[in-house]
């Protein structure tokens, strides 16, 4: 599947809408404008959650939690020390975690999954806010994905708000 991922210019919280091939909504994140870390609501056309998205304080590197219907259902870190690579880890029940791996500049990104590419992204040059291509591999989770990219984006590309 493919989508198109973009940061809302001008949102006073860290907004996204997320689009699918045809260019129609499929998500929008809403982030929270006045909380103590990042808290962002992932939410469908009717405006349900289908995960929310929050940053952990007081840990070792940035951290965030990824919740389902009010339950933990992934644990994302940044790891701190790689040469010339952005590196996260993604955490989900079970053995098959995901992997994802950034360029020196932070602009292709590839999510690795038991050794196999499940999911690249890339992001847009020349345009007012962060936007983001994201293909998936079908058969994959992705809300799982969708998510990362967001937390991928509040890790590498912050903002004025952000500070």
């Amino acid at each position: 599947m493919r989508y198109q991922m973009k940061q809302k210019w001008l949102a006073l919280g860290d907004d996204y809408v997320i689009r699918d091939a045809a260019g129609q909504q499929a998500f929008f994140v809403d982030g929270r404008v006045f909380s103590w870390g990042n808290k962002l609501s992932m939410q469908d056309n009717a405006g349900r959650e289908v995960a929310f998205i929050q940053q952990k304080l007081l840990s070792w590197g940035p951290t965030y939690e990824l919740y389902r219907n009010g339950s933990l259902f992934a644990v994302m870190k940044k790891q701190l020390f790689t040469l010339f690579k952005a590196r996260f880890m993604i955490d989900v029940p079970g053995p098959d975690d995901y992997e994802a791996e950034g360029d020196f500049l932070n602009l292709e990104y590839i999510i690795n999954r038991t050794g196999r590419t499940v999911a690249r992204i890339s992001k847009t040059f020349f345009s007012w806010t962060d936007t983001y291509g994201i293909d998936i591999v079908d058969g994959e989770d992705d809300i799982t994905i969708l998510a990362a990219c967001v937390v991928i984006d509040l890790c590498m590309h912050p903002d004025h708000k952000r500070e």
